[in-house]
């Protein structure tokens, strides 16, 4: 196997979201993945505890783009318009690999109780990291607490919309607008 090519941890993540399709994730194994990916055991282990992990192969760099976008907005914006940034910043990073990959892991998701519990802690995981920068900001709890959910949520429903889009085009102005979406049924409840 070799071990040396680049690339290894998304030749990973690549095997397990099409072995998890395949066959289900239940069935599938490290060794199946690590054999797919051209790797060793041991070398899966380097970048994921276990098949579980494959699901959050992004979230730290996810989290950290949103949390860099919101500490660079400018020093005046509201809490929502930080995570604004955070989401145009993390939306940036999306491309292509994500895209064709979206629909195999949602339905591996979907057919499995853990990974849907595994997904959930990924959002619970992300809305922190945003709270968190948003308090480094002086943004008090209930508001930084509050912006944070929405973005997970515009995320969530800017990406599921981007994913229906055509090929070409970029999931910020998707995330965003799902973002003055929430904005504005938020003006609406009051």
């Amino acid at each position: 196997m070799a071990r040396w090519r680049p690339g290894a941890r998304e030749r990973l993540v690549l095997a397990a979201v099409d072995l998890f399709a395949e066959q289900g994730y239940d069935t599938t194994t490290v060794a199946q993945i690590a054999e797919r990916a051209g790797v060793t055991k041991s070398t899966f282990f380097r970048y994921f505890s276990d098949k579980r992990e494959i699901l959050c192969a992004g979230q730290q760099a996810l989290s950290q783009l949103l949390t860099e976008g919101i500490a660079e907005a400018p020093e005046n914006a509201t809490p929502l318009e930080a995570v604004a940034a955070g989401l145009e910043r993390a939306a940036s990073a999306m491309g292509p690999m994500n895209r064709e990959l979206a629909p195999r892991l949602k339905a591996a998701i979907d057919a499995n109780t853990e990974l849907q519990e595994r997904d959930a802690l990924k959002r619970v995981g992300l809305a922190a990291a945003m709270t968190e920068a948003l308090r480094a900001r002086g943004v008090p709890d209930a508001p930084a607490l509050l912006a944070s959910e929405l973005g997970v949520l515009a995320f969530k429903q800017g990406y599921a919309q981007w994913l229906q889009a055509q090929p070409d085009t970029l999931l910020a102005p998707y995330t965003l607008a799902a973002l003055e979406d929430l904005r504005a049924t938020g003006r609406s409840l009051a």
